[in-house]
């Protein structure tokens, strides 16, 4: 059984919280992280695993994490839950065709159906958005919309220069198990980023997005809202301590190969 008050509790609320208010707290209060994978560590998406470590141990996770422990808190509150698994087109070179290692929800409730997702990396969704092709979404500032293109659904950010493609996805709901296989992959092929880049971040209800990265080379903060962007140089040293005061995700440290590991709670 899912313990739902030990879950609310985790992102600050009680009761029987609507579908908006549930993403909208869950995106704020639990931060994005592959320290696991960055680690060496596989990431196990079993029910108690996952509250484990993103409600117990106050950990965060990445999309398969974020989005399957949301899924769960929402059928505890009565709504259905489809699984979709997406390709991400944010950043891939023109013509290039990425692997479906990103996971998106399809909420039904009362009021209709909803594309959720609380787990896309720095800058997700804030709230649901109705599923399918639609009108621009404002979200702190922040516009979101999806497109038909051929058989997928693109999910699209507003930027300076125009539309950008985030991630495209059939829109067929995925048996678990074909999570689990894209999950494998994700956190521990060579060449995958959770697997050879360190990744955190934070947003908050007001649109400001903070996150630290090793993407291009040596670490950099960066602190993110629709009107300004600030990239500050993080020496290696300063990691841990970041970590733990900018992103709530103490107890790292450094090795002796200079990379990020775990030094207490396991």
């Amino acid at each position: 059984m899912f313990d739902l008050d030990r879950y609310l509790e985790r992102i600050g609320l009680s009761g029987r919280p609507t579908l908006a208010d549930v993403h909208r707290a869950h995106v704020t209060s639990i931060p994005f992280e592959n320290l696991d994978p960055y680690q060496g560590r596989g990431v196990s998406l079993a029910l108690d695993d996952l509250i484990r470590k993103l409600v117990d141990d106050r950990r965060g996770g990445y999309c398969f994490e974020h989005n399957l422990l949301l899924g769960a808190a929402l059928e505890a509150l009565g709504m259905n839950v489809e699984l979709y698994l997406a390709r991400v087109r944010a950043g891939a070179p023109p013509g290039a065709t990425r692997p479906r290692s990103h996971l998106v929800l399809r909420v039904t409730d009362g009021a209709g159906n909803w594309h959720a997702d609380a787990g896309f990396g720095i800058g997700t969704l804030l709230e649901p958005i109705p599923f399918g092709p639609g009108i621009a979404h404002d979200q702190a500032g922040w516009s979101f919309r999806v497109v038909q293109d051929g058989d997928e659904l693109v999910l699209q950010a507003a930027r300076p220069e125009g539309w950008s493609d985030l991630y495209g996805f059939v829109p067929q709901p995925v048996p678990r198990i074909d999570v689990e296989v894209s999950n494998w992959f994700t956190a521990t092929h060579p060449r995958s980023i959770f697997v050879t880049s360190l990744i955190a971040g934070t947003q908050d209800a007001s649109g400001r997005l903070v996150s630290l990265h090793d993407r291009s080379g040596g670490f950099k903060l960066t602190d993110q809202t629709p009107e300004r962007t600030s990239i500050t140089p993080v020496a290696l040293a300063e990691v841990p301590a970041l970590l733990a005061s900018r992103f709530g995700l103490p107890g790292f440290g450094l090795g002796d190969d200079g990379r990020i590991l775990r030094t207490a709670g396991g």
